[in-house]
């Protein structure tokens, strides 16, 4: 019972401070915003832990050029992943952290197994593009809501995930 009530007097904290934020984002679309930077927070996790997955077990010709790529990539992905978490507790919402959390909120599906290369590469693409569409789907909400930071943040990733994007459908071209 004791536990029960330490987490509603949590749940009234941060009531609390959630209405207290007075940055010029009404409450309501600060709520949709993080639930939007939320879902492209569990894209991004989900596809750093696939990309770095594909780092550990790429194998084949193309093994070290791969194997670099990737690494670079799960780099650069786990940056994101602190600036959009950041970004979602300072509109004053947790952020989601937990494997369970990311599985439910993800639009990208897990792989089981070793794909050879070239699924890999095929894979990441469609990662990639996965984050670009859950990014710009929260776009209007931020725009409605003239959210610049979170703006400039999805500018940013988009950019990062289209280019991504393009650099790993090249290798599949023969």
């Amino acid at each position: 019972m004791g536990k029960d009530k330490n987490k509603d007097k949590d749940k009234d904290k941060d009531k609390d401070t959630i209405s207290k934020i007075n940055t010029g984002i009404n409450p309501e679309d600060r709520q949709a915003i993080a639930d939007g930077l939320s879902r492209l927070l569990a894209d991004t996790y989900t596809l750093y832990l696939k990309t770095h997955n594909f780092h550990w077990n790429v194998t084949g010709p193309m093994f070290q050029t791969l194997h670099l790529m990737f690494e670079q990539q799960y780099t650069e992905l786990a940056l994101a992943v602190d600036m959009i978490a950041e970004r979602i507790r300072a509109l004053g919402y947790p952020a989601p952290a937990t494997y369970s959390e990311f599985s439910q909120l993800s639009s990208i599906e897990e792989t089981l197994g070793v794909p050879k290369a070239k699924e890999m590469i095929q894979l990441l693409v469609e990662g990639q593009e996965a984050v670009v569409r859950t990014a710009r789907s929260v776009f209007p909400t931020v725009d409605a809501a003239n959210d610049e930071p979170t703006a400039d943040l999805l500018t940013q990733r988009m950019h990062i995930h289209e280019k991504t994007a393009w650099m790993l459908r090249s290798l599949l071209e023969e």
